[in-house]
């Protein structure tokens, strides 16, 4: 009776770990890198960035950011946040 209870608790065990929430419900996944700020820039300003755009940005966010945890914060940012932190408030109000 005992190794029925303790083979249960490990099949529920592995099909918990199995089981991930959808990305609705838990947001978007953080990198921590720079090519994960500037692809989540860069989708803030609707895609299509040449891959010359993309070098710069990701040698920019090289010379910005020291830490994963402030990218995390960077890519945790709201759309116009984002964009606003990148190109300053006047570029924003300028449009």
């Amino acid at each position: 009776m005992k190794s029925v209870f303790v083979l249960v608790a490990v099949v529920i065990f592995f099909a918990a770990a199995a089981c991930r929430a959808p990305a609705f419900l838990t947001g978007p996944r953080l990198s921590g890198t720079c090519e994960g700020a500037c692809d989540h820039y860069f989708d803030c300003r609707g895609g299509g960035q040449s891959d010359r755009a993309e070098a710069n940005c990701i040698a920019d966010c090289n010379d910005v950011f020291s830490d994963e945890e402030s990218l995390r914060a960077f890519e945790s940012l709201s759309c116009p946040d984002a964009v606003e932190y990148v190109e300053g408030a006047r570029a924003r109000a300028s449009r």
